[in-house]
């Protein structure tokens, strides 16, 4: 039986194309599999709901840190190391694949050292400094966007999309919805965005009187508060802190609020739906906004940076789309033509293949 360690998270933007790509290998082969990272809350419930085994390392990132926290995050890394390689002589894989985030880079490094077939994926256009390094080492590397290939190994990289989950390529089948009221579904990622959060509530009392109903996943800090202002201001909302069928929430949807993370933008275009895009202004080389660019460019999505964010602007853009239905389904339909749905279908073929060739040079 194939042996296979996804390695990597610590965010759903890591996560769920990993779970993705968990999922096809089942569908195509005997195969036992286990993921691998920090084990953050995320991680453990979304793994265990779904009986996907994962081990943990021990292991900080490097973002935010000054010059000393650095040094002391280098300085653990050797803890970092005997975790994985604890995993890897017990587990004894055939094949380990990062997804990216920092818990990937042990566990990958360690499994090229010990002579394991190793590969990344990477979902952003511009990569994140783990897998910049992994992607000098590694069998192979899996990128969404043709532009990534400057950044690694020309001969290793194949272009393949980014892994959408099965519950998302299933609604596709599906028409938009059209009947009930203007749906908004609001998401700042799958920790919740503050800046978002807040700027919703102030766009509320812009909006009274429109017959909007809103689904928002807030995160664990603004569930309350955001809650309370839906109530004041008489508007139908369903408020979670975080929203476990993501794919049934945007089928809902006639209009998607959110982050520019690059999962999230492949769910947009796998479901078609139109969005208006906030990107994160401190993700790692802005790659939201580049992200984000890429599909506004293609009229897919409709870019607001966060610096002109407010509620003013948010409900003008709203009562924009609220009150031109073409618009949204123009935009829904460009998004829907952007889609890759094969890409965790590439990726696990290019895997079963490559460590078919194990022992093989």
């Amino acid at each position: 039986m194939l042996k296979v360690i996804i390695a990597g998270g610590g965010t759903g933007g890591h996560l769920f194309p990993g779970i993705a790509i968990a999922e096809e290998f089942k569908r195509k082969t005997e195969v036992k599999l286990i993921f691998v990272s920090v084990g953050n809350k995320l991680e453990r419930e979304t793994l265990s709901r779904l009986n996907f085994p994962l081990k943990t390392v021990r292991i900080e990132g490097l973002k935010g840190r000054n010059v000393r926290g650095v040094l002391l995050v280098l300085l653990k890394l050797p803890i970092s190391f005997y975790d994985a390689w604890s995993i890897l002589k017990e587990y004894l894989p055939d094949l380990v694949l990062g997804v990216g985030g920092y818990a990937s880079f042990p566990v990958v490094m360690a499994a090229r050292m010990m002579g394991i077939k190793t590969a990344i994926a990477e979902q952003n256009i511009e990569p994140g400094l783990t897998n910049r390094v992994l992607g000098k080492f590694v069998d192979k590397v899996f990128v969404n966007y043709g532009e990534t290939r400057r950044w690694f190994p020309s001969a290793k990289v194949e272009v393949t999309g980014n892994p959408v989950r099965a519950s998302f390529l299933a609604y596709r089948q599906r028409k938009n919805r059209k009947e009930g009221k203007f749906t908004v579904f609001i998401v700042g990622g799958s920790q919740g965005a503050s800046a978002i959060n807040r700027a919703a509530l102030q766009a509320l009392p812009h909006l009274v009187g429109k017959e909007i109903r809103f689904i928002h996943q807030t995160g664990e800090k603004d569930l309350s508060t955001v809650s309370q202002f839906y109530k004041f201001y008489g508007f139908e909302a369903q408020v979670s802190a975080f929203i476990e069928d993501m794919a049934l929430t945007y089928h809902k949807a006639d209009l998607v609020i959110c982050r520019a993370g690059a999962t999230t933008l492949s769910e947009l275009t796998v479901m078609g739906k139109a969005s208006l895009l906030i990107p994160y202004p401190y993700a790692a080389n802005d790659h939201q906004k580049k992200n984000a660019m890429k599909l506004s460019k293609e009229g897919a999505a409709f870019l607001l940076e966060e610096e002109n964010l407010d509620g003013l602007s948010l409900a003008e853009h709203i009562t924009r789309f609220y009150e031109n239905r073409r618009l949204l389904e123009e935009m829904g339909k460009k998004a829907s033509t952007l889609a890759i749905t094969d890409a965790a279908e590439r990726i696990v073929d290019a895997c079963l293949i490559l460590a078919l060739s194990r022992g093989k040079g």
